[in-house]
């Protein structure tokens, strides 16, 4: 199978985009897996699939496959690329569209300065619906972690996240807490684990390990989540610069069930075909 790809990234957080409108795809998670190979493949985070919409307000569907070859509900950075690459492929015209995904409909829109902004639904704290096993709502939980507490928030934005907040983002324990959060029993779909330090009440420094990508330079819903618990502990104003080691995000929330706003960058790196 020849296969035509775009090679994209949000902030550093890197997708390989695939037109599945123009040509006709169905690949197996072994495929998925191989172009995810940083050596053997193509290499990146997540793969991007765009397809004719099912649902009749939307323009296009979107689904998104880890790099292990699940496919997952949401992906923030992967939003805003899509949309760059949706009008420069001259699938539309249009510059804000209404995108189908695995969690329900999002609104991505390309800005004057070329950055895209996305209206990513308001966030999800019941834990039945994250889904998080617990038997309350409060903002702050604890979660044993290899014999150790840890205090968490819990919230949806599609997609499972556990925020904690952490003195210094940058000497985080995300390697060894990361998969362990990401595996932990009370997250029964896995989890992506945030470690948000708290600059000041509109800046904050974060580092994402995502469920079956491991740790990414950006995590555009990991943002949005963490953004969404430092307002709800207390914590941030409402409109916040995240700092993540791919770039910055600026993410706007204005409260309970409000939808959270992302602006960020979206770039094409190369073009290529690839022989599966």
């Amino acid at each position: 199978m020849l296969l035509t790809f775009t090679k994209m990234h949000g902030a550093g957080n890197d997708f390989v985009v695939l037109d599945g409108i123009r040509q006709d795809l169905a690949l197996s998670p072994e495929q998925i897996r191989l172009l995810a190979d940083r050596h053997f493949g193509v290499g990146c985070d997540q793969i991007l699939l765009v397809e004719q919409a099912q649902h009749p307000e939307a323009d296009f569907r979107y689904r998104i496959f880890n790099a292990d070859g699940g496919e997952v509900e949401q992906c923030g950075n992967g939003a805003r690329c899509f949309v760059r690459f949706v009008h420069d492929k001259k699938l539309t015209h249009k510059r804000e569209i209404v995108v189908e995904t695995k969690s329900g409909l999002i609104s991505p829109r390309l800005e004057d300065d070329g950055r895209v902004t996305v209206n990513m639904g308001a966030p999800i704290f019941a834990p039945e619906r994250i889904p998080f096993v617990s038997d309350s709502e409060a903002v702050v939980q604890t979660l044993e972690v290899a014999g150790s507490t840890v205090e968490i928030t819990a919230v949806s934005m599609g997609n499972p996240h556990a925020v904690q907040v952490v003195a210094d983002a940058h000497a985080a324990p995300v390697a060894e807490q990361g998969p362990l959060i990401e595996s932990h029993p009370r997250f029964p779909r896995r989890v992506n684990a945030g470690f948000m330090q708290v600059v000041d009440r509109g800046h904050i420094r974060l580092r994402v390990y995502e469920r079956g990508a491991g740790e990414t330079l950006a995590c555009g819903t990991g943002a949005c989540a963490a953004v969404v618990a430092g307002i709800r502990r207390g914590l941030l104003d409402e409109q916040v610069n995240v700092a993540t080691h791919g770039g910055v995000l600026t993410i706007r929330w204005a409260g309970e069930g409000q939808p959270v706003w992302m602006t960020g960058p979206a770039l094409t790196v190369f073009e290529g075909e690839i022989n599966l």
